[in-house]
């Protein structure tokens, strides 16, 4: 019997090759198959869940090369990473059945049947590498298979965004094969140093450069690196233009795409290096909530119903960055939920506002308003969106918040009280989520309907596959908010024990 961690690596991979090998034969039922192929790959992380909740560690080994090895490793930690972020490839697998056929037919109104048919293959071929990449993140025992999953990120969103972005997508593709380029070379040089100091690529071995006289310029080279990823002040000019004109129905793969680094920095520099980190961890603070504020106020600015999705990504990565710079128990656990939180809230709202761009055919909010009417559905997600964004009850997020400030108040409580200070403008900064996630939802959806929309037959709720995946995603989001003990036990599992 194939080992169930590389079963879960393989499933998408293995049939991203079938989509691409059978591309005619399969045609528009491609996206069935990628769903369903997701789905099992859920149903595997279920089983081998179940015994890491009972207290197991599941390491299968692989090895590559004398000094490199592929194992893989599911813990308390990757665990609930891999689980959600797999739930939600699957949920916009479905989302992405009738939205891509759109895409095509927006973009190639003049293409046969057999070319429609070939975007249609070519976006689930590609759509299924970011599963793949991201269940490599989130098992991998050594750097380079970390980098490497990484890396591979890249390649999917480049040809997805070229082929069916919006405003000038080839020109935002490029810009954000760039911008990854530059976070590449820096984390690469980080982990070339770090082999040149103890000789391995282990992340159970990166506890040896305690005390090393490299380790400044070490986790200076990988946090600025990963700080890219996750569009941290002033590092955050790409993430705009990338996440609003990408295709929206991988708009919650791109918030896990810059939310990962998060659990990277979380797995190979603040657990096995969190007693050598005093002197980084007020800076980050600053960093995230100068991020915190700008981000929200660049989206209070926006009227591009995507810009306004994309733009709040800025700010809500930053929380998470603030707990776990705080590096207490309570702050890096609650950071790590409220990751997990936020990437379910933004495919909610996100993916919300695609359902807006498909239905309207317009991105701005002064062309919408009173479609409640006519979108009763849409509007329910978009307020789901907005509660679990602005981190109100029940949902996963007001949870995690709760935890991850009471853990930077306990930093702060013998910390220099410049922490108590970043904390609580921290919480005020709250504020500025409610401001432009509960303004959009009045002026998209309440008041009179636009003369414009009135009287267009299609204004209505989209189809069961794009807005059921988004309901159960709310729904996880509710369970795990009034019950995150399950969610907790197993970070405090790994967490806990090294903190």
């Amino acid at each position: 019997m194939i080992p169930i961690l590389l079963q879960i690596l393989a499933v998408p991979l293995i049939t991203s090759a079938f989509i691409f090998f059978a591309r005619y034969k399969i045609a528009w039922k491609a996206g069935w198959i990628a769903s369903f192929a997701l789905l099992y790959a859920i149903a595997l992380h279920c089983i081998a869940g179940f015994r890491v909740y009972q207290g197991e560690i599941i390491l299968e080994k692989y090895p590559f090369a004398p000094e490199v090895s592929m194992d893989l490793l599911y813990d308390g930690l990757s665990l609930p990473v891999g689980l959600i972020i797999n739930m939600l490839c699957a949920a916009l697998a479905f989302y992405s059945i009738h939205y891509v056929e759109h895409r095509i037919d927006v973009l190639y109104p003049e293409a046969d049947e057999r070319t429609r048919v070939l975007y249609y293959t070519r976006f689930y071929f590609m759509f299924l590498l970011f599963p793949a990449a991201f269940f490599g993140v989130s098992l991998s025992t050594n750097l380079i298979q970390i980098f490497l999953f990484t890396e591979l990120l890249t390649i999917p969103l480049y040809f997805i965004m070229g082929y069916f972005g919006y405003i000038e997508r080839f020109r935002v593709a490029l810009m954000c094969f760039f911008w990854a380029a530059a976070c590449a070379v820096c984390v690469l040089t980080g982990i070339v140093l770090i082999y040149s100091q103890i000789g391995t690529f282990e992340i159970a071995e990166l506890s040896a450069l305690s005390g090393n006289r490299f380790l400044t310029l070490i986790v200076s080279l990988i946090f600025l690196g990963f700080a890219t990823k996750l569009a941290i002040f002033p590092l955050h000019v790409w993430m705009p233009w990338v996440h609003a004109e990408h295709p929206t129905c991988i708009a919650g793969l791109l918030a896990v795409y810059a939310n990962i680094a998060l659990y990277v920095l979380v797995r190979i520099i603040f657990l096995p290096l969190h007693a050598d980190l005093d002197a980084f961890r007020i800076p980050i603070m600053i960093l995230a909530l100068i991020t915190m504020v700008y981000g929200s106020l660049l989206t209070l600015a926006q009227d591009d119903v995507k810009r306004i999705a994309a733009c709040s990504t800025v700010s809500q990565i930053s929380y998470t960055v603030l707990g776990v710079a705080a590096l207490t128990v309570w702050s890096v656990e609650g950071g790590m939920f409220l990751f997990l939180a936020h990437i379910m809230a933004k495919t909610v709202f996100f993916s919300t506002a695609g359902i807006l761009v498909y239905v309207t055919g317009t991105r701005s909010v002064n062309e919408m308003g009173g479609l409640v009417a006519r979108m009763p559905v849409t509007c329910m997600l978009w307020a789901f969106g907005c509660l679990m964004l602005s981190g109100l009850p029940p949902f996963a997020n007001f949870s995690a918040k709760w935890i991850m400030f009471s853990g930077i108040f306990m930093y702060g409580a013998y910390a220099p009280s410049i922490v108590l200070v970043v904390a609580i403008m921290g919480i005020f900064a709250i504020i500025l989520t409610f401001s432009y996630t509960f303004w959009s939802l009045k002026r998209i959806f309440f008041g009179p309907l636009n003369p414009a929309l009135a009287n267009n037959d299609k204004i209505r709720d989209p189809p069961l596959t794009m807005s059921v995946p988004l309901i159960l995603i709310a729904v996880v989001s509710f369970l795990i908010g009034i019950y995150p003990k399950i969610m907790m036990d197993l970070f405090h599992s790994v967490i806990g024990g090294v903190i």
